[in-house]
């Protein structure tokens, strides 16, 4: 997924310039489809914040029901902007994987062993003397 949110933005950078109408309905599916997986993994993970984000992504850029705001003034912020967002979600992953295998690391040394040998005083000792003493 890493490599295919890093290709949405380099298309939305490639997007400032002027290019034929086709590029554009690429663009269009081709963001759609990275903000529906950013807004999966987000919603999976709770990070509301990034969901609410690549929803409005989603809803600008959706090929089924085309917004078209007509001026390219206006197209090349939002291409930018998107192209940022892309490059800033793929890597707050990143760091989000690295931190939680740094605390799997932390906390992997101090799981007891299974195999250990109780100690005495956590035996069950019958207090009751059996005949035979």
């Amino acid at each position: 997924m890493k490599p295919f949110l890093t290709f949405c933005a380099l298309c939305c950078f490639i997007g400032i310039f002027k290019l034929p109408i086709e590029y554009y309905t690429f663009l269009r599916i081709l963001v759609s489809i990275g903000a529906l997986l950013v807004l999966y993994n987000t919603l999976s993970s709770k990070q509301h914040y990034f969901s609410i984000i690549f929803l409005v992504i989603l809803i600008l850029f959706n090929p089924v029901f085309p917004i078209y705001l007509y001026r390219k003034n206006i197209w090349i912020p939002l291409d930018t902007v998107t192209g940022v967002l892309f490059l800033l979600i793929n890597f707050a992953e990143r760091k989000e994987q690295k931190k939680e295998e740094e605390t799997a690391e932390e906390t992997a040394p101090h799981i007891p062993l299974i195999h250990q040998r109780t100690v005495s005083r956590d035996r069950i000792i019958n207090p009751k003397k059996t005949k035979q003493e």
